[in-house]
């Protein structure tokens, strides 16, 4: 039996997209920004996704099936300075095909750093998301690096920023160290298998 949590590939077009008939979920987000701490978080692995201290290395699209269920997809992040205007180009395009044209996406996962207010970037990937009517899920990442009093805060100031009247479940305090938040993602993770 093939392992039920591995990555299937990575693809920087539609014809190299992996084949796999399971619910497919982007994340999206900043360079740096928790995504593939997230990714190990919820398979239960520490190095499935490799995490990488230089922002902007993810240069090609990742799929990794977890628990045989379910594929995150992760994206390249948006808004990294230290590469070429064309390589920027390049990868924007290539998220935007994956997002308009992959048959098997089901949701997205925007991810934040709690830390921070959203950028512009940040806010441009959240409208996109509310016009294209599917389902999403906000989770802000690195809440171990603040104090567990502050996150109300840190919480309301994205919602300020993105929309006020964002509800209470679309949003998830998250932190890969001590699981907090795992749950939540998974619960919206189940919601889309159908």
């Amino acid at each position: 039996m093939a392992e039920s949590t591995r990555l299937l590939g990575s693809a920087a077009r539609k014809t190299d997209y992996p084949f796999c008939p399971r619910p497919e979920v982007a994340l999206a987000g900043r360079s740096n920004v928790g995504k593939s701490s997230l990714i190990n978080c919820l398979a239960g692995r520490h190095q499935l996704a490799r995490i990488s201290g230089t922002p902007g290395k993810t240069r090609n699209i990742f799929f990794y099936l977890i628990r045989n269920e379910i594929v995150l997809v992760d994206l390249p992040g948006y808004g990294f300075a230290r590469v070429s205007k064309g390589e920027r180009n390049r990868w924007g395009i290539m998220i935007e095909e994956y997002l308009q044209e992959s048959e098997n996406l089901q949701g997205i996962i925007q991810v934040l750093d709690i830390r921070h207010k959203p950028s512009a970037q940040d806010q441009e990937m959240f409208n996109w998301l509310r016009a294209a009517e599917i389902p999403f899920l906000l989770v802000a990442t690195k809440a171990d690096k603040i104090k567990k009093g502050k996150w109300n805060k840190h919480v309301q100031d994205i919602k300020q920023e993105l929309d006020p009247g964002l509800e209470k479940e679309q949003l998830v305090v998250f932190s890969a160290q001590s699981a907090t938040g795992r749950e939540k993602v998974w619960s919206f993770l189940k919601s889309l298998k159908g």
